[in-house]
């Protein structure tokens, strides 16, 4: 579905006029394509914290980035790609000024479409009331950033916990490349790998593994299995029997198979079961597979009420909970599902999805402890505005809306929910568990 106020204002024409009225001008994205360099280039790294070292090494090892001495309070016209800034170090409060004279000095630098990230040590993590309160201090600072720095720069903070330094590859990668054009403004920690430390193909890192997506046959789904593909798995799309046809073309069009399965049946889990007896566990699986049938609840019915929950969170949790207890999955397995932005702020009309999509948040968090024992991590994804069949189908000014309310003033697209859903099952991201990461150009609603 084509935004057709996103190419006007990019027009020769419409940007004049924006100009002149003063009307909000978003930049089209710029999403990963197969054969481009995978990281912003050049990156600025400043900082003094116990991260600039693993940090330097993840750019000395990749001919794609170089990292450029930072001149703190020198401001330079030489444009950059992105900006890695180490505050895991700070551990008093006047110590909050190196934040103000590196951005003050550096904002302008920024090219359009580049990658900041913060680096921090979480709260629970530190010495102090000090310390602790610095590094909480920056959250506010990233989430600010975001909605400042505009042009479709992203900014995201990486929390380390002592012991995950050598954790950082797959989280940067991600946050200072294109695959994270739809996500910004994001927390996320980092604890010690679940898995400890593996060897990584970073080209296919998929290769050799199978990847199990639910509603698969159009969509976000789609989109998942295509990019798992892309990187080299063996893709098993899941989709209800009525879909078979769409699931079997989904399926042939990324090498993968089909399996034909209703995620709600009695015997959902049996049938799985026996699918792994016959073909081997699993590596990735990502419950994406999701219904709405929105009311306000004065006028919905038991039925809707019912089918929404049984589909978006009964079924993961019985499927995840069965593939955990049968080792149908392999050590080092992800499990990855879709919540929602509406789990999370709520929804005029939605409380049945919204139930839903804030019991997976409470899945994933539940969950991730026991995985972690099996060398497992669980994780998920809330979609913000996606340009999708559903949305199309929205009406126009709410469309329009949706669209509008967040820092990035565009709707996402499925690929955006797809490469994030990739690097949280990616086999590097053992660090990353138990954490929900939002992909939706940091809505204005929520958190």
């Amino acid at each position: 579905m084509s935004d057709r106020y996103l190419s006007f204002v990019n027009s020769a024409w419409g940007r004049r006029l924006a100009q002149a009225i003063g009307l909000p001008q978003p930049l089209p994205l710029q999403r990963h394509r197969s054969g481009q360099a995978g990281l912003a280039n050049p990156v600025i790294v400043a900082g003094a914290g116990r991260l600039v070292a693993p940090v330097q090494r993840l750019f000395s090892a990749t001919d794609t980035v170089s990292a450029t001495p930072a001149t703190v309070k020198a401001p330079s016209t030489l444009k950059v790609q992105g900006a890695v800034f180490d505050a895991s170090g700070m551990t008093d409060l006047p110590q909050l000024d190196a934040l103000y004279e590196f951005f003050h000095a550096n904002a302008r630098r920024l090219a359009q479409h580049a990658r900041v990230v913060v680096l921090g040590t979480a709260p629970e993590h530190c010495a102090g009331l000090p310390q602790a309160i610095v590094q909480r201090a920056l959250e506010g600072l990233v989430r600010s950033l975001a909605k400042e720095l505009r042009r479709a720069i992203t900014v995201q903070l990486i929390y380390v916990a002592p012991g995950a330094e050598d954790a950082l590859d797959s989280s940067l990668r991600f946050f200072l490349s294109r695959r994270s054009a739809y996500v910004s403004g994001q927390v996320v920690r980092l604890e010690p790998p679940v898995d400890g430390a593996v060897a990584v193909n970073w080209d296919k890192p998929f290769a050799g593994r199978r990847a199990l997506v639910t509603g698969a046959s159009r969509g976000i789904g789609l989109a998942i299995a295509q990019v798992l593909a892309r990187d080299g798995a063996h893709v098993v799309c899941v989709d209800v029997p009525q879909a078979e046809a769409s699931l079997q073309q989904a399926a042939a069009s990324v090498g993968g198979s089909a399996l034909p399965l209703d995620i709600t049946a009695v015997d959902a889990a049996a049938q799985l079961q026996a699918h792994v007896s016959q073909h081997g566990a699993f590596d990735v699986v990502v419950h994406n597979a999701g219904i709405t049938r929105d009311k306000t609840i004065a006028k919905m019915s038991e039925t809707a009420w019912r089918s929404v929950l049984a589909v978006n969170l009964e079924a993961p949790l019985h499927l995840s909970t069965a593939l955990l207890d049968s080792h149908g999955l392999n050590p080092g397995g992800r499990i990855v599902c879709v919540s929602s932005i509406s789990g999370i702020a709520g929804n005029l009309g939605q409380s049945n999805y919204a139930t839903s999509k804030a019991g997976v948040i409470g899945l994933v968090q539940g969950l991730a402890a026991r995985a972690a024992a099996r060398q497992v991590t669980v994780n998920a994804v809330a979609p913000g505005f996606i340009e999708t069949q559903m949305t199309a189908h929205i009406p126009l000014m709410i469309r329009e809306a949706g669209r509008r309310m967040n820092s990035l003033s565009q709707g996402g697209q499925p690929i955006d929910v797809a490469e994030t859903i990739a690097w949280l099952a990616h086999p590097a991201s053992g660090a990353v568990n138990g954490q929900v990461v939002r992909v939706c150009g940091q809505s204005l609603l929520g958190a």
